[in-house]
């Protein structure tokens, strides 16, 4: 099984990309979701944003204001680097889990939905392919501007913080080009898909892990006749 991340700037549609691979039976990870539930009350990153940002990020019924949180890291780097430090172990730890679900369960691919892939860079090394969804400026600053609520200002800012759709597109493998019609946008994704299903990489992979799990059960069995040649020549 090899890994194909999915990024792409704030309101671009990467997530109705990722809805068109779940249809044709294409697992997706999706970050925003895990991330989503590793702050939920009582768990250990939810104490850790406690004490570090104070109870006025917090609902009366415990969970996140996610708009209080966005405003304050959002307009400061530093804020934004220490939420960072205090959920990405725990995001990083759930999408290993999940990877290895999916290995075992015999997928050729699957897809990892991740938002930040370039700005973190944490998950480069892992990928086999990279898809970039963008849009054109406009439409994505009306996008944001519709579906969140946001003035134009605070639309500007949330799109500011993350690198450039044109620097993520020149470091994809495809690029999904979401300024059109859904249909349009179905038709490039379909096409994506079809390549990488051509792709014969899992099997190299699967190779791979059979040749060293090979070598690891033929190195126990070798340890273990030792062991017993060494009992019998003691007795």
């Amino acid at each position: 099984m090899y890994l194909v991340g999915l990024t792409g700037g704030i309101a671009t549609g990467k997530s109705s990309v990722a809805a068109i691979f779940r249809e044709h039976g294409i697992p997706v990870i999706d970050a925003d979701l895990i991330a989503r539930k590793v702050v939920e009350p009582g768990k250990p990153a939810w104490y850790k944003i406690q004490k570090e940002f104070g109870p006025d990020v917090f609902l009366d019924t415990k969970y996140l204001d996610r708009t209080k949180l966005g405003d304050l890291i959002f307009n400061d780097v530093e804020k934004r680097k220490k939420l960072n430090a205090i959920t990405h172990p725990d995001i990083y730890k759930e999408i290993y889990w999940q990877t290895i679900k999916y290995l075992l369960q015999g997928y050729p691919f699957i897809v990892l939905d991740l938002p930040l892939l370039f700005e973190t860079g944490h998950m480069l090394n892992y990928l086999h392919k990279i898809i970039v969804v963008t849009c054109e400026e406009d439409l994505q600053l009306q996008r944001l501007m519709e579906r969140s609520g946001f003035t134009e200002a605070k639309a500007k800012v949330r799109i500011a913080a993350q690198m450039s759709l044109e620097k993520k597109a020149e470091m994809a493998n495809f690029v999904i080009e979401n300024s059109g019609s859904e249909s349009d946008t179905r038709e490039q994704t379909i096409k994506v898909i079809n390549v990488l299903r051509c792709s014969k990489h899992h099997w190299k992979l699967r190779f791979l892990v059979g040749f060293c799990c090979t070598i690891l059960v033929a190195g126990t069995y070798w340890l273990k006749n030792r062991s017993s040649r060494s009992l019998s020549s003691t007795a």
